[in-house]
């Protein structure tokens, strides 16, 4: 399951609201969702984020993919956006790289 932390729409008809929440990529934006992480209203002056900064460090920890918009709000908000880096015993395949195999 690829989870995806995205902006869900809410409001009035030209009046838009967001949801920032996690969710599975399949789903379609205004579908189910596992978590809501927090708000974001762009129509306030300078727009409004608010978020549980714990719980989506977690999730971003856990390798929740992030969508732009929602990544470029992280940074906005301090949030880290840097994925956990993966455990020092796990090595990338071995084998022959392509600059060595004769071709």
């Amino acid at each position: 399951m690829a989870v995806t932390i995205r902006l869900t729409r809410m409001g009035a008809k030209k009046k838009p609201f967001y949801r920032v929440v996690v969710a599975d990529s399949r789903f379609p934006r205004d579908g189910r969702f596992i978590e809501v992480l927090g708000t974001y209203d762009p129509r306030a002056n300078p727009p409004a984020i608010n978020l549980d900064r714990e719980r989506a460090e977690s999730w971003v920890s856990r390798g929740a993919n992030l969508s732009n918009t929602v990544r470029s709000i992280f940074k906005k908000g301090g949030i880290s956006v840097q994925p956990a880096k993966a455990s020092a015993g796990v090595a990338k395949a071995e084998g022959p790289s392509q600059a060595d195999s004769p071709a």
